[in-house]
C-alpha cells in the first residue's frame, strides 16, 4: 500500500499522523539469506516497526564495474522481505559506512590510482561513487515507502563530522541520491558533538545522533543544532564489538534498557544498534588504529538482543519490556533452543597451499598483486647474521629462512625488524591483510609491505611473490597427489563430517594457531589461537544432511590436528 512519510515539526509523519520509528539494525550482508525472514520475525517479536541497513560497496563491487547482488548480496529480496513482514526500512548507503567492516565499506580498489580522495569533493572519487549510488539506489528507489515498498529513509554518507569539514562534498551525495530518484526523507547521523554535529550536518537533511547513553543530554544537543523536526537516535548503541587480543564487550541488560526507556521516555525515535550483529563471514572483518592496529574479530555478535546465532538473550526480553511501554508488542511464545551438534572427527592428509609465481623487479604491496595473502620470497647471501628491515607491515609477515620459520613481524607491536640466525639462502615472508582500517584517517591504505625491505641496510631486489587465492582453498586437493609434500607455511586440511540436517554448529578453534575455515565451500572466516573469540559460527543453511565437508588453511601451528564442533558460541572473558 502506497503511502506518504514526511518530516513534521516535531515528528515523522505517515499519511500525515506522527509515527514514531522503533527500528533495528540487521545487516543482510552479515546474516545467511535463508535466515533473513527468521531476524527479520524476531526483530517484529520485539515491538520494532523497522529494519535498518547498511549498504556495503566493497562486498558488492569487488572490482571495478561490478555490482553483484546474489545470495547474501540481494538487497532487493531482503527489503521485499522486510516488506512482507509488515515493517518498513531504513538504507544506509554511504558510501563509507565504517560498520567495523573492511575498509568502511570503501572498495580497496578505488584507491589504486594515486591521488584519489577519500570522502571528500576530488573528481575521481564522486565518478566512482556516482555509479556505485545508481547501482544500489536502482534497488531501493522502487521500494520507498510511496511506491508501496519498505523504505523510510536514505542516509547521507556516515557519522561525517567525525572525518571532515566538506559540505560540498556531503551536498553533492546528497545531490546524488536525488538524481536517482531518492524522494523520501534523508538523514545524516553524528555523535552529539557540537563540533561533528556542525561539521557533519548538512542544511535541509534531517539531523540524527548516534549515542548509548546519557540520552537526555545527547538529545539535547542534537536540538539545539536542529530547532525543528523529530528527534532520532539512528545508532542507540547496545554492545560493543570486539579486537583479536582483547577482551569480549557486554554492556550490562539492566544499564541498557533503562537508557532505551530514558530515550523513548523523551518521544524521540530510536534505531538500536545492534538488534542483531551476525557474523564478519569471510575476510570482511574491519579494524581500528589509533597509534595500535587492531583488527576485529569474525563474530559480530555485539553482545545484542539477538545473538551471533540468531537466539533470544536477556536484552531482547528486557527491550520488549520496555517497548512495550511505548507501543503494542506482538504476543509470542517462548521457544526453548536446542544446543548445537557436539563432536569431533580427525583432520586428513595436509596439503601446501601454493599458487603461480611472478617475479618482479621491486617490491609489489597485496593491493598490487590483488591479494590478501601471499608469500614473499628472494635469495640473500651475506655473511653471518643479519638484521632484516621493513619499513611498514600491513599486517603480519611470518618470516622463513630455508624453510624454517624464524619470527613473525606484528603490525600491531609496531614491528619492523627481526634478527635471521645467518644471511644465506631463501627467504621467504608470507604477508597477511588482517582486515582493513574502518574509521580515521588511515581509511584507504595500501597493504603488505610498504616502504623498503633492506637486509644490513642494503635494499632487496629480485623478488617473486606467490598469491594465495581463498577462494581456491577448498578444493586444493584436486590438483597434488595424496601424498603431496608438506612444505611449511599455509597449510590446508580437510575433514568430513555428518549432520542430521540443515541446524547451526559451532567450530572450536582454540587448539588451533591462526588461519581460516570454510565448511562445504562457505568461508566462515577468521580463527586466532589469541582469542578472545574460540568457535566460528556455522549458520545452519550451509549444512547438507548426510555428508560435509570442512576445510582448515592454518597459518601458524596446530597443538591438535582434530577439528572439534561445540554446542555454542565462545565469545571469550567478558569485560562489562
Amino acid at each position: 500500500m502506497m503511502s506518504d512519510f514526511t518530516i513534521g515539526e516535531s515528528d515523522f509523519l505517515l499519511d500525515g499522523a506522527p509515527f514514531r520509528i522503533l527500528s533495528g539494525a540487521l545487516h543482510y550482508f552479515r546474516v545467511h539469506p535463508q535466515s533473513w525472514a527468521d531476524r527479520i520475525e524476531k526483530a517484529r517479536l520485539m515491538g520494532l516497526n523497522t529494519i535498518e541497513t547498511y549498504v556495503p560497496w566493497n562486498a558488492h563491487s569487488p572490482r571495478p564495474g561490478v555490482f553483484d547482488t546474489e545470495g547474501m548480496l540481494d538487497l532487493g529480496r531482503f527489503l521485499r522481505l522486510v516488506a512482507e513482514a509488515g515493517l518498513y526500512a531504513i538504507v544506509r548507503p554511504g558510501p563509507y559506512i565504517c560498520a567495523e567492516w573492511d575498509n568502511g565499506g570503501l572498495p580497496a580498489w578505488l584507491f589504486q590510482e594515486p591521488g584519489v580522495g577519500v570522502r571528500r569533493h576530488e573528481p575521481r572519487f564522486l565518478a566512482a561513487i556516482e555509479e556505485y549510488l545508481q547501482q544500489v539506489l536502482r534497488i531501493v528507489e522502487p521500494l520507498q515507502v510511496h511506491h508501496g515498498g519498505p523504505v523510510l529513509l536514505v542516509q547521507v554518507e556516515n557519522e561525517y563530522g567525525a572525518f571532515g569539514t566538506d559540505q560540498v562534498y556531503l551536498k553533492a551525495l546528497a545531490d546524488l541520491i536525488g538524481r536517482a530518484g531518492i524522494t523520501v526523507p534523508l538523514v545524516t547521523v553524528d555523535q552529539p558533538v557540537d563540533e561533528m554535529l556542525a561539521a557533519g550536518g548538512l542544511d535541509g537533511v534531517l539531523r540524527t545522533g548516534s549515542f548509548g547513553s546519557r540520552s537526555t543530554e545527547r538529545l539535547r544537543t542534537l536540538r539545539a543544532h536542529q530547532p525543528s523536526g523529530p528527534l532520532m537516535c539512528m545508532e542507540f548503541w547496545d554492545g560493543w564489538f570486539d579486537h583479536w587480543g582483547g577482551p569480549h564487550h557486554t554492556t550490562s541488560v539492566e544499564d541498557a534498557a533503562s537508557e532505551l526507556d530514558i530515550l523513548l521516555a523523551t518521544g524521540a525515535s530510536v534505531n538500536v544498534y545492534m538488534f542483531h550483529g551476525g557474523t564478519n563471514f569471510g575476510l570482511t572483518n574491519g579494524a581500528n588504529d589509533k597509534g595500535v592496529y587492531r583488527p576485529t574479530v569474525t563474530s559480530y555478535d555485539y553482545d545484542a538482543p539477538l545473538d551471533e546465532a540468531g537466539d533470544f538473550t536477556a536484552k531482547f526480553h528486557a527491550f520488549r519490556e520496555v517497548i512495550s511501554r511505548y507501543a503494542t508488542v506482538p504476543p509470542m511464545t517462548p521457544a526453548s533452543v536446542e544446543p548445537a551438534p557436539e563432536f569431533s572427527v580427525p583432520l586428513g592428509e595436509p596439503v601446501s597451499v601454493r599458487g603461480r609465481w611472478t617475479t618482479h623487479a621491486s617490491l609489489p604491496t597485496l593491493d598490487g598483486l590483488g591479494a590478501r595473502l601471499a608469500i614473499y620470497r628472494t635469495e640473500i647471501e651475506v655473511e653471518g647474521p643479519a638484521l632484516l628491515e621493513v619499513g611498514e607491515v600491513r599486517d603480519r609477515a611470518q618470516i622463513f629462512l630455508d624453510g624454517h620459520p624464524v619470527g613473525i613481524l606484528e603490525r600491531e607491536n609496531h614491528d619492523r625488524a627481526i634478527l635471521l640466525p645467518h644471511g644465506r639462502g631463501r627467504l621467504e615472508l608470507v604477508v597477511e591483510d588482517q582486515g582493513r582500517v574502518n574509521y580515521g584517517p588511515r581509511i584507504g591504505e595500501p597493504k603488505g609491505l610498504t616502504g623498503a625491505v633492506l637486509l644490513d641496510s642494503i635494499p632487496l631486489t629480485s623478488w617473486s611473490t606467490c598469491v594465495i587465492d581463498l577462494d581456491a582453498v577448498p578444493s586444493s586437493w584436486q590438483s597434488v597427489s595424496e601424498k603431496a609434500v608438506v612444505a611449511p607455511g599455509p597449510t590446508a586440511w580437510r575433514a568430513t563430517f555428518d549432520a542430521d540436517g540443515p541446524v547451526d554448529h559451532f567450530l572450536k578453534t582454540d587448539a588451533w594457531g591462526k588461519g581460516f575455515a570454510w565448511v562445504n565451500g562457505f568461508c566462515l572466516g577468521r580463527y586466532w589461537h589469541r582469542g578472545p573469540q574460540h568457535a566460528l559460527y556455522v549458520p545452519g543453511p550451509v549444512i547438507r544432511r548426510g555428508a560435509n565437508e570442512l576445510v582448515v588453511l592454518e597459518l601458524d601451528t596446530m597443538a591438535s590436528r582434530t577439528a572439534e564442533f561445540t554446542t555454542g558460541a565462545s565469545l571469550g572473558p567478558v569485560d562489562l
